[in-house]
């Protein structure tokens, strides 16, 4: 190591350390700053939580706060990774600021998009009789809840899992006709999701420093996790709180069967994580037939109590591709060389298995062991979210998860460049009052900038993989002991 290394990562440290606390400061301001652009206003009883103040910022100014927050997240969290050491930073204060950061934001409105007020008139449905996997808002005229779901998914019905609508039909139950309360019991919900997976990751590696202080960069103290995760209050936290624990309950098969069972019927695509533990087990099939068996009875429970209606909005939603997706525009191409005349969606789903596996395959060659049940589950964690035709950016919470129990590689920061891109891509993520001076962020940065820019990071990691293991199956000739 160089003088110069020396002398510009304990700089570079405590510069990162700086970004990612102003980071989160912002997604704090952001949603103290009450109704605005990124933030949905929430009828109900003022002195009920979350608080805010009433200043009214202008979209301009609250978007270009997100944005500030996003990029400052993503470099501090990039720097973080690169520079921080074991001693150089005492990582209890970082988990402990992590989890205060995610107890003040559960009571401060939720911010980035409006996907929390369809979680509240989903748990409505159920209180008052009404199947959320076959109605959407609109069938609930005059409901105070459900009349504050925002275009365009007022007629859209619930894609989520049926322990996921059992924790919205509680907090509906609490809540009754005040969205404020019924919001507010799914953010102590998801901020108990959050900081549980933390301080799970936190004792999975309390007996190595390393692993420990990159388990708190890459989830509990994550600014863009925090962001998306937190402050955006996404379902995907408690999915991911689920199979986080269920791969270090793997132990005890029932027990790691039961959480993966309830991960799943939070939202399917953790289910991916389930094919870790069962790689590992393959060699002990009556250990991997109880977990099986166990998570499987929890799924078919849930969808048979939710009733059969539950899944056709999941495959519906299956078909569909993001704006922000590559395969978006590689969708438009096969329109402009074939014809208009088809979707194309069967052949990107194709396509995207195809590319899935080719990136598990390529990221599967870097590692020297792939036994593991949180390796293999984080290769097919980040392979999903680079290959899927439909990504949006707290989906990616699933591969920070995977990757915080795995060993640390590029990977990391390869993860943690598409959050930041993606996050960028879905400025703010809801669509309801923003004016018209800033469509160019859909148009030009959602569907143009961050698909190519998705496309070559994409690209990035295959190569990189590709090259990893190339020099990694040199290393042992090369690296042998001289006689």
């Amino acid at each position: 190591m160089t003088s110069e290394t020396r002398t510009t990562r304990p700089a570079l440290a405590v510069a990162s350390l700086a970004a990612i606390g102003a980071s989160v400061l912002l997604t704090i301001t952001i949603g103290l700053l009450g109704p605005s652009a990124a933030v949905p206003a929430l009828a109900g009883p003022g002195w009920q939580p979350p608080y805010s103040t009433a200043l009214g910022p202008s979209p301009h100014l609250v978007i270009g706060l997100e944005a500030l927050a996003i990029v400052l997240g993503g470099l501090g969290l990039l720097g973080g990774l690169w520079s921080l050491r074991a001693g150089a930073f005492p990582v209890r204060v970082l988990v402990l600021l992590g989890c205060l950061v995610t107890v003040v934001l559960a009571f401060l409105p939720p911010s980035g998009s409006a996907d929390h007020l369809n979680y509240a008139a989903y748990g409505r449905m159920v209180t008052l009789g009404l199947d959320p996997y076959t109605h959407g808002a609109v069938d609930l005229p005059g409901d105070p809840v459900a009349r504050a779901v925002e275009e365009p998914w007022r007629e859209e019905a619930s894609v989520y899992g049926p322990v996921a609508t059992a924790v919205q039909a509680l907090a509906s139950w609490i809540g009754g006709d005040s969205v404020r309360l019924t919001i507010f019991v799914l953010a102590l919900v998801n901020a108990a999701a959050f900081i549980g997976t933390g301080l799970l990751l936190d004792r999975f590696t309390r007996h190595d420093e390393g692993a420990r202080l990159r388990a708190a960069l890459l989830w509990t103290a994550n600014p863009l996790l925090i962001y998306q995760l937190v402050a955006g209050m996404h379902v995907d936290t408690l999915a991911i709180a689920c199979m986080v624990a269920a791969l270090l309950a793997r132990r005890h098969p029932a027990r790691s069967g039961l959480l993966l069972g309830l991960g799943v019927a939070v939202k399917l695509n953790a289910g991916l994580v389930a094919l870790g533990p069962a790689w590992e087990l393959r060699r002990r099939p009556g250990r991997l037939a109880i977990m099986a068996g166990v998570a499987l009875a929890v799924v078919v429970a849930g969808y048979a109590v939710a009733g059969a209606d539950a899944l056709a909005p999941v495959t519906r939603t299956s078909k569909a591709i993001s704006f922000a997706s590559f395969w978006k525009q590689f969708q438009g191409f096969l329109q402009s060389v074939v014809g208009t005349g088809s979707a194309y969606r069967g052949e990107i789903q194709v396509a995207s298995v195809l590319l899935l596996v080719l990136l598990a395959w390529l990221l599967f060659r870097t590692r020297t062991q792939v036994d593991d049940a949180a390796g293999v589950a984080a290769v097919l964690a980040v392979a999903y979210v680079f290959a899927t035709p439909y990504v949006l950016p707290w989906y990616d919470g699933l591969a920070f998860g995977m990757l915080a129990l795995a060993g640390a590689s590029a990977v990391d920061r390869f993860a943690a460049v598409h959050l930041m891109i993606l996050s960028l891509g879905y400025l703010p993520a809801r669509v309801a009052q923003q004016p018209d001076s800033l469509e160019w962020l859909r148009s030009v940065v959602r569907q143009q900038v961050v698909p190519w820019a998705l496309l070559a990071l994409t690209l990035a990691l295959a190569g990189w993989a590709w090259t990893s293991a190339a020099r990694a199956r040199r290393r042992p000739a090369s690296a042998a002991p001289r006689q």
